[in-house]
């Protein structure tokens, strides 16, 4: 079946966890699953902050391939919910502003992880992915289909964030943790939620005016 590259997209951006499998060291050769935190970084690819002492740490410094799984099924049925495995391969990324400032949006509570000195950011590059949206809607895309276009320049996304946070129509409980050219990342009552665009948005003028009319809807959503 095909897959739409936009489904796996979107749902990358929609859980705050996943669950990462490395590749054992001791014992050899078994897979080494466990859940953590991530952040989708602007190619929408997981990005996990982890201390040097973490199992994973040694397991990927002896062999970065690994598989990252994410679901979101938030009325509990799993099955008929989302979810996409990854395969690919993380590498270790310096704590530029770039990638540091948009984890700490997604995950505040890691600032002091950061501070321990300890810990570092890890991206993953995608070979494959397996996508199942619900019974009948699955398929495998290549890593590359998930968005072959240039991302979102850092400056234009703090541009955004700026607007966003000082729009006079803003809903005080509605925070906008990260935007790209397909959709928006919004926290409203401690709830994470995706805003997806009708279309990719290429300006900044057509993503200002989706993101205006995104809080127009909040401000007349019932208990905004």
């Amino acid at each position: 079946m095909h897959i739409p590259a936009h489904a796996p997209l979107h749902l990358l951006h929609q859980a705050a966890f996943g669950t990462l499998a490395t590749h054992s060291r001791q014992p050899e050769g078994f897979p080494y699953p466990s859940i953590l935190p991530f952040a989708p970084d602007a190619r929408h690819r997981p990005m996990i902050l982890v201390s040097s002492l973490a199992e994973h740490t040694r397991n990927l410094l002896a062999d970065p391939r690994a598989g990252f799984l994410v679901a979101h099924a938030p009325d509990g049925d799993v099955l008929n919910g989302q979810r996409v495995t990854l395969l690919g391969a993380f590498e270790q990324v310096d704590p530029t502003p770039e990638i540091s400032q948009r984890y700490l949006r997604y995950h505040p509570d890691a600032e002091r992880y950061l501070a321990l000195g300890d810990f570092a950011f890890w991206v993953m590059s995608l070979e494959r992915m397996r996508y199942i949206g619900g019974f009948g809607a699955m398929g495998w895309l290549d890593g590359n289909e998930l968005d072959p276009q240039e991302p979102l320049a850092f400056a234009d996304e703090q541009a955004l964030l700026g607007f966003f946070a000082a729009h006079p129509q803003r809903p005080s409980h509605l925070e906008l943790l990260g935007v790209d050219h397909y959709g928006a990342d919004l926290k409203a009552h401690d709830s994470r939620m995706r805003l997806a665009f009708d279309e990719r948005l290429i300006d900044n003028l057509s993503m200002r005016a989706a993101l205006e009319d995104c809080m127009t809807r909040h401000m007349a959503a019932p208990g905004a």
